[in-house]
């Protein structure tokens, strides 16, 4: 039972992760009213406002996606080794 939970959230961290990294490269080439754009978006978009809030642009970069990345292999690695023990 262990392991497939544990296979879940890697597979979930992997996607979450993926999508973030397709959304920042699609922000620089597409239209935010593409559809593919917009239904990332809305995947996305939830995970990186409250981390807006808290860390704001520093010198026009912004680094909330970053966090963002890091939070959610942090969240799967605590997740998994949680698991992993019992």
């Amino acid at each position: 039972m262990n392991i497939v939970l544990i296979n879940f959230i890697q597979i979930i961290s992997q996607v979450l992760s993926l999508l973030l990294i397709v959304d920042i490269l699609l922000s620089y080439f597409m239209s935010p009213y593409h559809p593919i754009r917009a239904t990332i978006d809305r995947i996305i978009q939830p995970l990186l406002n409250p981390i807006r809030r808290i860390v704001p642009p520093i010198a026009m970069i912004d680094f909330s996606p970053l966090v963002l990345l890091i939070l959610i292999q942090l969240v799967a690695n605590l997740l998994i080794s949680i698991l992993a023990r019992s």
